[in-house]
């Protein structure tokens, strides 16, 4: 009996010296390339500092005061908040669309998998650059079907204020709806073959099996696809950088875009912490309220 007990705790000894050895190099990970730079951001912010001198001027608040006035930061907060919503309300039906058509059409639509992930291979610079000839006015893709139908050419999507903002949000759905597409057909393969089987016996249609049994069954899927649209959305930079830097005149401009023009361009580095510092706290709380609101929902 005691030695059964000495090779149990032997055996434990060993498995929390490998779990340390392991995890080591992942919290230093997480200390040096997350929580520093957040830390620093935010000390950042209390200075003033153009990111090439040695020297830091202690500014205390007034960063967060004029970030507090900065109307241009609401307006391009308020472009965010336009992308999370319109990417949750066009990427996920889409998406949740493709992936149970392809996981009902069996091995005969394998070719279309490949053909709808094609735009989740391309990097978002790629497809900004792709995307901004598509739109060009003189000759772009748009311009052309435009005069081909009889129309006056010369579309100019990007360069109005009015609908620039809904043309990067096509091209951002676009580009991110077969990795949601993927989410959701792993989560439709993992769905019990006998759930799908007794649904058809009982005379269910396909409409009918999606509804009252799949959907249901997602939920926490469809919550945390949800979730990751959200956050992505909010801290959404690279695409819309390429396309139109945040014009024109901030129609497109998003808290990522106008923090690195405050940082990088006009070189006001403690300036580009404070929206920077902003962005963390508002994707922190917006984050938390939806996880929050998603599970009191789940258990009302």
């Amino acid at each position: 009996m005691q030695s059964t007990k000495s090779l149990l705790s032997y055996r434990k000894r060993n498995t929390a010296i490998a779990a340390t050895v392991f995890l080591i190099p992942v919290f230093l990970f997480i200390l040096i390339f997350i929580v520093y730079p957040i830390i620093n951001s935010f000390w950042l912010s209390l200075h003033n500092w153009n990111g090439i001198s040695s020297k830091k001027i202690f500014y205390g608040l007034e960063n967060w005061k004029t970030l507090a006035t900065d109307t241009v930061f609401y307006k391009s907060f308020l472009n965010n908040i336009i992308i999370v919503i319109l990417s949750i309300a066009i990427q996920l039906p889409i998406a949740m669309a493709l992936a149970f058509l392809l996981d009902t059409g069996g091995k005969k639509l394998n070719f279309l998998k490949m053909v709808y992930f094609l735009p989740m291979l391309m990097s978002s610079v790629a497809v900004g650059f792709l995307f901004k000839y598509t739109y060009d006015p003189q000759f772009g893709l748009i311009s052309a079907v435009s005069t081909l139908f009889g129309g006056e050419g010369m579309v100019d999507l990007l360069g109005n204020p009015k609908v620039a903002i809904y043309a990067v949000i096509t091209v951002i759905c676009w580009q991110y709806i077969p990795f949601y597409m993927v989410y959701f057909l792993a989560a439709f393969s993992s769905l019990p073959e006998e759930l799908y089987e007794a649904s058809i016996i009982d005379g269910a249609t396909y409409g009918q099996y999606f509804w009252k049994v799949a959907l249901p069954c997602m939920k926490g899927t469809v919550k945390s696809a949800a979730v990751l649209s959200l956050v992505g959305s909010l801290k959404y930079f690279d695409l819309i950088y390429v396309m139109t830097q945040g014009g024109p005149n901030g129609a497109t401009e998003l808290m990522a875009t106008y923090m690195y023009k405050n940082a990088f361009q006009t070189m006001q580095m403690s300036y580009g912490s404070t929206i920077a510092s902003g962005m963390f706290l508002v994707i922190t709380l917006i984050s938390l309220l939806t996880l929050r609101a998603l599970n009191g929902r789940e258990e009302a």
